[in-house]
């Protein structure tokens, strides 16, 4: 049970947070924000990429080929134009991502066998670009393949043809690689390690701002009561925000939830702990509010980069991937996705249970040392 003091500055943190506004609007609308923008912009999943055509064939052979991309989603034929010229200045313009050159005697060409289109991509977006790449390659192929084999049933073959070697897929865990289901689990480790830190950063520079903190330190109130109790209720928040996002990630995107949602609870306390840590840091050098978000920034934003929140840390050089081991971010979101996508235990993510516990437990420790410090 908590003590009657402890009790005392937990409820004081509480009306302070009911009495403002902004704190209340951070701690539970901005991670609805965060989760539909980077649920719905931030993702490879591209599709419909407007594409111009100058077809120069005209005949049923070219619209079959036209209409073997209009099939496939990957691309959306916007624009007929009657010159390469024409085609030029709506991919400079941005309008066109892709063109498709057809040349006069593709149907003959295509008879014999020696048919060639031509593909323009705008590489400004590598992104873009090489997705339409690998689509117009497969689609290609696959519209030369199909149209052979019809060929051949018509010569009166009993056969059809096939590829000397036939590789077989099989995805798991995300089977329509949705990036949405990458990028969701994310979103909770994000805000679970910097609204946390920020919010606590905030919340002690606060008490200093307002001349309240030397009061609260000549009051009975240990220093280790004032600290758990200016945290705990942003832990509680922090808690519930996760909640929501998960609730929404799951109704909403459909992010499957296939492990257990206890151990995921009890895990992202450890991840708590670092968040909490850097922030109670800060507040402990900042004298402003403003310089404890500055300061929580600029450790926030390494971190995140660094984690593999947005990029896959197997593309970073070297000696970045060095230096993300010490991001205890990187370590959650092994955790989370593992769980949320893989359904796994605790058994398969030991070493990052370890290693979070690890950071967890040296930066509040240094972190609380350093703030019994300043009140002493």
């Amino acid at each position: 049970m908590l003590n009657s003091r402890l009790r005392s500055i937990i409820r004081k943190e509480f009306i302070q947070i009911l009495r403002d506004p902004r704190t209340l609007a951070i701690s539970l609308f901005i991670p609805i924000m965060q989760l539909f923008l980077l649920g719905y912009a931030a993702t490879s999943d591209v599709r419909n990429i407007p594409m111009a055509v100058w077809d120069q064939n005209r005949t049923p052979a070219s619209r079959a080929l036209l209409d073997a991309f209009r099939a496939a989603d990957y691309f959306r034929i916007a624009y007929d134009v009657g010159s390469e010229a024409e085609l030029r200045t709506l991919i400079e313009m941005g309008r066109a991502r892709v063109g498709l050159l057809i040349p006069a005697d593709y149907d003959l060409r295509f008879l014999d066998g020696t048919a060639q289109v031509a593909m323009v991509l705008d590489g400004s977006d590598p992104t873009v670009g090489s997705t339409a790449l690998s689509a117009a390659q497969l689609i290609g192929q696959a519209h030369a393949t199909r149209i052979l084999n019809e060929r051949m049933q018509r010569a009166g073959a009993t056969f059809s043809l096939q590829p000397p070697l036939e590789v077989r897929t099989q995805v798991w865990y995300n089977p329509d690689l949705v990036s949405a289901y990458f990028m969701i689990p994310g979103v909770i480790g994000m805000i679970l390690y910097a609204i946390t830190s920020m919010l606590t950063a905030t919340a002690i520079v606060r008490e200093r701002e307002r001349g309240t903190i030397e009061q609260l330190i000549v009051t009975p109130i240990r220093s280790w009561e004032l600290m758990v109790g200016k945290i705990l209720p942003y832990v509680i928040l922090a808690l519930l925000d996760t909640l929501e996002v998960l609730a929404i990630g799951h109704w909403w995107f459909g992010v499957p939830v296939r492990g257990s949602l206890a151990l995921l609870l009890a895990l992202s306390g450890l991840l708590l702990l670092s968040g909490l840590g850097i922030g109670l840091y800060a507040s402990t050098i900042a004298n402003t509010q403003q310089e404890a978000m500055l300061i929580s920034w600029m450790t926030l934003l390494p971190g995140i980069f660094l984690s593999g929140f947005f990029f896959p840390l197997e593309a970073m050089p070297k000696v970045l991937q060095w230096v993300s081991y010490a991001i205890p971010l990187r370590y959650y979101l092994i955790i989370i996705r593992a769980i949320l996508l893989k359904g796994v235990g605790a058994a398969a993510i030991q070493n990052e249970i370890i290693a979070l516990a690890v950071f967890g437990v040296a930066i509040m420790g240094a972190a609380a040392l350093h703030f019994r410090k300043r009140l002493d």
